[in-house]
């Protein structure tokens, strides 16, 4: 519900006001306090410049702490400088007193209210840029499910109509690779569906952060591989790791769908029948997981926008049938909502994708 901006700005006016005369009747308060146990103007003094610093920080616009500045130097006067209960300007050196008080609390009170306001401002314009790399995020993304989505879904829907068309005419070994294409292309939209789940538990909630708890890496791994062979069987990887338990904050669900995916498109994308490595190192804070592979490694073209989610160039991908595109953004998002950063290069026999986790939770 949006209130009316007359209701917003009675509403901040009246709690400037109250933030205002609350504070300043504390340091009256206060000061006749002390003044019933030690006559000194100077303290009491810097008892009011100190809630003028106050109120101008907890006040928006700069008439706040402007009016409690004339307020609080009026105060000292009338209140704690003899005689007491008047004002009197004409006690000898006082108005160079009064003036110089005035000066310094007026500034000091302006100073903290554009203090104030930069940060507000600041505040803003990071909420601005947070809310332009979210819907950075949803365009990549539409992008990639666009063009990773129209060849598999391309590819069922022929197979299937050459199957019901033709199929009398077709032999056995036909019929079994028009459904086995029909089988993969189903699962590789089941993985989809899976990744884009996975990036929902984050875009709804108010802020890019997740939920997270301290697990074990060993087994966070564990379990990724476990899937990954439920929808490999063949997959061969290998694991290595310290000895030592590391323990790491994460939403374990999403970092599992993070190595998932990085493990497929090495085993997918690589055009290599050799073993994938999947290695865990500690560095700086920092637990840093890597996934190797030894094939054709990436195009450098690429690399410099593989996590966006869409390349410009469809025959750049390393299958035809299936990109990488919205899975690799999909890890970005995650891993970057964890707090940590994710990397892809080339190596001497191949390509390497890591990303790192901070090992502590990050305010």
């Amino acid at each position: 519900m949006i209130l009316p901006r007359a209701n917003t700005e009675k509403g901040t006016l009246l709690r400037n006001f109250i933030v205002t005369v609350g504070l300043l009747g504390i340091a009256s308060l206060l000061s006749f306090l002390y003044h019933t146990l030690a006559n000194n103007t100077v303290n009491i003094a810097i008892l009011y410049m100190l809630v003028i610093v106050i109120v101008a920080r907890n006040t928006t616009g700069y008439l706040w702490g402007v009016a409690a500045s004339v307020v609080g130097v009026i105060a000292i006067n009338f209140f704690f400088t003899a005689p007491f209960f008047e004002l009197n300007f004409s006690l000898e050196g006082y108005p160079i007193t009064f003036i110089g008080m005035l000066t310094i609390t007026l500034i000091t009170s302006t100073t903290t209210t554009h203090l104030a306001e930069q940060t507000r401002l600041n505040l803003e314009r990071e909420k601005i840029l947070m809310e332009a790399e979210k819907e950075k995020m949803r365009a990549n993304l539409l992008r990639a499910i666009s063009h990773d989505l129209r060849t598999p879904l391309t590819s069922i829907i022929g197979a299937s109509a050459t199957y019901l068309e033709s199929g009398a005419s077709l032999s056995e070994e036909e019929k079994r690779q028009l459904i086995g294409n029909v089988h993969e292309d189903g699962e590789w939209l089941l993985n989809m569906v899976e990744n884009l789940l996975s990036i929902t538990r984050i875009s709804d909630k108010n802020t890019a952060k997740v939920n997270k708890s301290l697990e074990a890496v060993e087994e966070v791994i564990a379990e990724a591989i476990t899937r990954l062979k439920k929808r490999i069987p063949s997959a061969s990887i290998s694991v290595s790791m310290p000895d030592d338990l590391i323990l790491a904050p994460m939403d374990p669900t999403l970092i599992e769908q993070v190595l998932i995916n990085l493990m497929e498109n090495a085993i997918r994308h690589s055009h290599s029948e050799k073993p994938i490595d999947c290695r865990i190192t500690t560095e700086d804070g920092f637990v840093r997981f890597s996934v190797y592979d030894y094939g054709i490694g990436i195009d450098p073209d690429r690399l410099a926008n593989i996590f966006d989610g869409y390349s410009s160039d469809e025959n750049n991908s390393g299958d035809s049938t299936k990109g990488m595109g919205i899975g690799l953004s999909i890890c970005k998002t995650i891993v970057t909502a964890h707090g940590g950063t994710i990397e892809a290069r080339n190596h001497e026999h191949g390509a390497e994708f890591s990303f790192t986790l901070p090992l502590e939770e990050q305010s």
